[in-house]
Formats: structure tokens, C-alpha cells, sequence
């Protein structure tokens, strides 16, 4: 029972998640069209790094920090906080390009790239699931990219890097992963974003000596909810998921981000969802469902014709 409740707990920490995070992807296409994409990205780290910080080491609200071993540290600078700040990198300027539920929905086939890396390549079920799994969200991917190629001024840059994006999101998720046995979701969460912050922070510095950024009322504004919900809130929910269940399983929930993002961005930056995007959210999410599935077991369990 108690294992139960504890997995419904996780379970609801990540749908809430994938809320805070739907909102931080329609607030990042609304300040990349006035910052720079990395300096956004160094800023939140840095931000949400202290933040995190403080509160580990100057409050109760979590138990004392775990020593660093030099192991540990070497994780978190080249594994972790480089990945992490990476995929912002490419994550952010895909944004810049175009739409934020585009850009979401191509990390809703994470997931699939994340079972991939985990399993062996032996001739059972599992093989082939991978496999089909990774063919349906392929197809959403195509489906998703297609009408850019004959469209003028065509997005496909920020199509390119956002399936690039889903990629480095599923490798970043698996260096969490290895450290969840040493430190905790809030620990990993926070050692690794101010470290990818000062890994992104000579770019953001070229950047900002290029083009100044605006400061606006409503853009301080909304990179503080960034930085606190996107930010500290919704990785530390999600590296303390990672730390418990396995990486596919934890990234099960990303094809709720295009959902979550996509009804932010109609709200708030009143875009419009493309009939396409439907047709390649079915496929991906498709794909998704099929990569969890245990199709053997499930037939073994139905019974034909019913007693």
C-alpha cells in the first residue's frame, strides 16, 4: 500500500511538472523575442541555482547536503550541467524560430529516444517495441516537419532544433538518473543548474555585449516565473521522479507537455494549433503508449471469447 500511495505521489508531482513546465515554454517564446536565447537560459540557471541553494543550506526545508566526492563533482560539471546547458542552448533557440508548442511536442517523442539508450538489443518483445515505438514517432516527427519545407519563410531551423532538443533532453535525463543513488532531486537539481548557468555564461556575456537586453516590467517578471516554477520547482520535482522510477518511465509523462504548453501558448500568446499537430501528437503520443506497453502479457490477460 504504502508503495502505492507512494507512486501516485510521484505520479501527481509530475503531471504538476509538466504544468509548471507548460508554462515556462510559453514564457520562454515571449522573452526570446526580446533576449537572447542564451542569455535566458544562463540567467534562469544562475537564478534558480541560488535559489536552491539558499534553501539547502540556510533553511529546513530539506535535509542537509551530501558531501561532494571528486566523482561527483566530475558528473555534475561534464555529464549533467554540460548536457543541461546544451540542450537550453538548442532548446531556447528553437523557440526563437518557431511556435513553443512545436517545440514541445517534438520533446513528447523523449521518451522514446530515452528507452532506446536504456535496453539491450536481444530478439524479444521489448527489441521490437523500441523499435516500432521509434518508427510511429518518427512519423509524427515527419508529419510535424513536412508543411515547414514549402512554406515561405519557412521555420525549419526551429524544427530541426527541436527534435535536436528531444534528443539532448533524454541524454540529460539519464546523467540525473546515474546520480540519484548519491544525492537527492533538489541536490541534483541545483548542483547542476548553477553549474550549467556559468557553463553558458561567457556565451551569454558575448550576447549581451552584442545586442543589450530590454529590461521590461513584464519580462523580469516573467523569466522570476522561470526561474522559481520552470526552474527550481519543476526540476527538483522531476529529479526526485528520476530517482525512483526509470528514465523512460519518468519521460512517459512528456508527451503531456505539448498538451500543457500548447493550451498556455493559446491563452497567452494566442497561437493556433495546425491540423497537423494533431496528426503528429496522436502518432508520437502513440508511440509513447506502445513503448510501455507489455503487448504479450496484455493478450495473455484477455480472455476471447468472454466466459
Amino acid at each position: 500500500m504504502a508503495g502505492i500511495r507512494s507512486n501516485q505521489t510521484i505520479a501527481a508531482s509530475l503531471v504538476f511538472a509538466v504544468f509548471l513546465w507548460g508554462g515556462n515554454n510559453t514564457g520562454v517564446k515571449y522573452l526570446v523575442k526580446s533576449w537572447s536565447p542564451v542569455w535566458v537560459g544562463c540567467t534562469r540557471f544562475l537564478a534558480a541555482g541560488a535559489l536552491l541553494s539558499f534553501l539547502l543550506h540556510q533553511t529546513r526545508w530539506a535535509v542537509a547536503p551530501a558531501a561532494l566526492t571528486p566523482t561527483i563533482r566530475r558528473q555534475l560539471w561534464f555529464r549533467t550541467s554540460l548536457s543541461l546547458a546544451v540542450y537550453i542552448m538548442v532548446f531556447n533557440t528553437a523557440l526563437s524560430y518557431t511556435s513553443a508548442s512545436h517545440v514541445a511536442l517534438y520533446l513528447g517523442a523523449s521518451p522514446i529516444w530515452a528507452l532506446l539508450l536504456e535496453g539491450d538489443f536481444s530478439r524479444d518483445w521489448k527489441t521490437v517495441r523500441r523499435y516500432l515505438s521509434a518508427l510511429l514517432a518518427l512519423g509524427g516527427v515527419v508529419i510535424l516537419f513536412w508543411p515547414t519545407l514549402w512554406q515561405q519563410n519557412a521555420a525549419w531551423p526551429g524544427e530541426i532544433l527541436g527534435l535536436t532538443g528531444s534528443f539532448l533532453w533524454a541524454f540529460h535525463g539519464r546523467q540525473c538518473r546515474a546520480l540519484g543513488t548519491a544525492l537527492t532531486g533538489s541536490e541534483i537539481t541545483c548542483q547542476t543548474m548553477w553549474r550549467a548557468g556559468l557553463w553558458l555564461l561567457p556565451l551569454a556575456l558575448v550576447d549581451v555585449g552584442r545586442h543589450p537586453p530590454v529590461w521590461r516590467a513584464d519580462l523580469v517578471l516573467v523569466q522570476g516565473y522561470c526561474v522559481v516554477a520552470g526552474g527550481a520547482v519543476a526540476f527538483a520535482l522531476w529529479n526526485h521522479a528520476l530517482r525512483h522510477w526509470p528514465t523512460s518511465q519518468v519521460y512517459l509523462f512528456n508527451n503531456l507537455i505539448p498538451l500543457s504548453t500548447m493550451s498556455w501558448a493559446v491563452v497567452c500568446l494566442g497561437e493556433q494549433a495546425t491540423p497537423t499537430y494533431f496528426v503528429a501528437m496522436v502518432l508520437i503520443v502513440g508511440a509513447v503508449i506502445l513503448s510501455q506497453t507489455n503487448l504479450p502479457r496484455l493478450l495473455e490477460t484477455v480472455k476471447w471469447p468472454p466466459e
